[in-house]
């Protein structure tokens, strides 16, 4: 599966600073004028020292990481909740798996807050807002429709329309109080009903804090306050990130680039720790692949019957699956090959309800 993630947040708090670091881009910054700026779009590939291991095993000819699309979308600062984002940014936003919410907490004087104080809290409810309205924007206008639509209805289509209604009144009624949706307690057929809506309160969400290079070593007076208001909300992750020293880092070779984290005591980039918690949230999974031609990872749901993951491979490995061999990556590297692997008993078969597991490595026997 193809992950996107929207990068939000006001202007001049390191947006697109973070973007260009996590995928290499070389967008323009610190030029907003007070309208909203354009939406760059990139590709970041995840850091995973599995598929280099598994890589330097196989020695393939193409080696192939995971792969997230980031999407920076600038927003404009609105004197009124709900005049903040334009159609155009909400439609790229409706269109993410997961937000990106970047708040600031560096205090560089010469870089202009649109709020005055720097006040990473208060940035992070004024965005929420933003969202809860339109939200709130897509639920009314859908219950005006279906007003007229029910009068028609009939039998199984009305009773449908019903269950929208109400389940989009229990929506509205949360938006209104200013919670949102992801803090409601929906089931699973309500979760269904609202899924073409693409609610973005109903996102997970990963608060990035961008510091000022004195914090980072010790950053937990900043981020206490931060983790508290995230804490109040479900499905929201705090991630603290320096960008002007990721910046730093990213024209270092590795090898120095490591030092460095070092002395910081950082054991991720900020790529590999926003990475990490993207998949955390949205329960994601890698499985990979090998071979002599290419050793590569997959992003697939945590639990994927085997058969629906072959599919993420080819959709000819779905439609004709029988089983697949399975292992963990660390006892394939053990064994040293697939071949010896079998010999040693313990590459296992699973058939097509086998629920897939992160880290495996798998090889799919199907019919043409």
């Amino acid at each position: 599966m193809n992950v996107v993630s929207a990068i939000t947040g006001l202007p001049y708090v390191g947006k697109t600073t973070l973007f260009n670091l996590l995928t290499g881009g070389h967008a323009k910054t610190g030029s907003f004028s007070g309208a909203e700026a354009e939406t760059n779009v990139g590709i970041a590939k995840v850091p995973d020292h599995r598929v280099d291991e598994l890589a330097a095993l196989f020695k393939p000819k193409k080696t192939t990481h995971a792969e997230v699309l980031y999407r920076d979308l600038g927003l404009a600062h609105a004197k009124e909740p709900g005049q903040g984002i334009s159609p155009q940014k909400l439609g790229d936003l409706r269109t993410a798996d997961a937000i990106v919410h970047v708040v600031r907490a560096f205090r560089d004087p010469s870089v202009p807050h649109v709020d005055g104080s720097i006040d990473p809290v208060r940035d992070l409810a004024s965005v929420e807002l933003e969202l809860l309205f339109a939200d709130h924007g897509v639920v009314e206008r859908r219950l005006e429709r279906i007003e007229p639509e029910l009068r028609a209805a009939k039998g199984l289509e009305r009773e449908t329309k019903e269950r929208e209604k109400a389940v989009l009144a229990k929506a509205g009624a949360a938006l209104a109080s200013e919670r949102p949706l992801r803090d409601v307690d929906f089931d699973a057929d309500e979760r269904k009903t609202m899924r073409g809506f693409r609610f973005l309160t109903l996102m997970p969400t990963l608060a990035v804090v961008n510091l000022d290079e004195v914090d980072v070593a010790s950053p937990d007076a900043i981020l206490a306050p931060v983790r508290k208001a995230a804490s109040a909300h479900r499905a929201t992750s705090v991630i603290p990130v320096c960008a002007k020293i990721e910046a730093e880092m990213a024209e270092l070779s590795d090898e120095e680039a490591a030092e460095f984290r070092a002395e910081l005591g950082l054991v991720e980039s900020a790529l590999e720790r926003l990475v990490r918690a993207t998949y955390e949230l949205l329960g994601l999974c890698s499985f990979f692949t090998t071979g002599e031609d290419e050793v590569r990872a997959w992003t697939t749901p945590c639990g994927t019957p085997a058969q629906q993951a072959a599919g993420a491979i080819h959709s000819d490995l779905e439609r004709g699956f029988i089983r697949a061999e399975v292992i963990k990556w660390d006892e394939l590297l053990k064994a040293g090959s697939e071949a010896n692997a079998k010999k040693l008993g313990i590459m296992r078969t699973e058939g097509k309800t086998y629920a897939v597991q992160d880290g495996e490595v798998f090889h799919v026997l199907f019919n043409v």
